[in-house]
């Protein structure tokens, strides 16, 4: 492959993912790992990449881009799913359980929509339309019963905003599934929206466990407005393809990392 088909497929690879790793691109590439790091540095250079410990990701730090759900759920849906499954082992019957927004969350819901009985409370329309439309309307089925809070909707499909905010502080949550736009050992769990990361906090307040879910693409993205440090979180599952070097930081912040294995 030429210098400049193996460069546009680097980008290609970055845009698509948002993080990849150089061992995944030399392998992909059929190169050696010498070959992608100066590709890396040449692509960096002219400001279409930006490296990271192991890899590269899109350039630029903090962002306010917030893509919608239809293109999203089209990324690394295996991942998402085996993310999925290994949640809703965590869930029993009878427990009230917060989902915030988003396509990792959406997934986890429609695992839950099968059982057990529980309570589900969420900001997300398409959540609360899964356990009432969906899977053969098994929330009548199993007897779930899901509460949809109210507030402003986002490109993600999230309500947010004071009403939202307002309708949190009146609950009292078992566990809380939170999905984020990324997580950063500086920034921590980040949103690109600035209501949607108080309607965040402000579910994580009224959780007594935290379980954010996160693919290995969301590692080194900084959305601009924060959520919750590492440390907040009780346990984090992500997927197989999460680097060595993020594997070593969330272990040594978080109680529990999780990888879950597609199935």
């Amino acid at each position: 492959m030429l210098p400049a088909a193996r460069h546009q497929a680097i980008v290609d690879a970055v845009q698509r993912e948002r993080v990849v790793r150089v061992s995944d691109l030399a392998h992909q590439l059929g190169v050696s790992l010498m070959t992608v790091r100066r590709d890396i540095e040449l692509l960096e250079e002219g400001g279409r990449v930006e490296r990271i410990h192991g890899g590269a990701k899109l350039p630029g730090g903090a962002t306010t881009h917030e893509p919608g759900f239809e293109l999203k759920s089209t990324q690394l849906p295996a991942e998402k799913r085996a993310i999925a499954a290994e949640a809703a082992k965590m869930v029993h019957e009878g427990m009230a359980v917060g989902l915030s927004a988003g396509t990792t969350t959406w997934a986890l819901a429609q695992e839950l929509a099968k059982g057990p009985r529980i309570t589900v409370v969420t900001n997300s329309v398409r959540i609360a339309d899964l356990f009432h439309h969906g899977t053969s309307s098994a929330a009548a089925r199993y007897g779930s019963s899901v509460i949809l809070i109210g507030g402003e909707r986002t490109p993600s499909d999230a309500l947010v905003g004071p009403i939202a905010t307002a309708a949190l502080k009146q609950l009292h949550l078992d566990l809380l599934f939170l999905g984020v736009h990324g997580m950063d050992p500086e920034a921590g769990f980040t949103t690109p929206n600035l209501l949607e990361a108080e309607t965040d906090r402000a579910f994580v307040t009224a959780s007594r466990k935290l379980v954010v879910l996160a693919d290995h693409t969301k590692w080194g993205t900084q959305g601009m407005s924060t959520i919750a440090a590492l440390e907040e979180a009780d346990e984090v599952i992500s997927d197989a393809g999460l680097s060595a070097d993020a594997r070593r930081i969330l272990q040594e912040s978080v109680s529990r990392l999780r990888i879950a294995a597609p199935a």
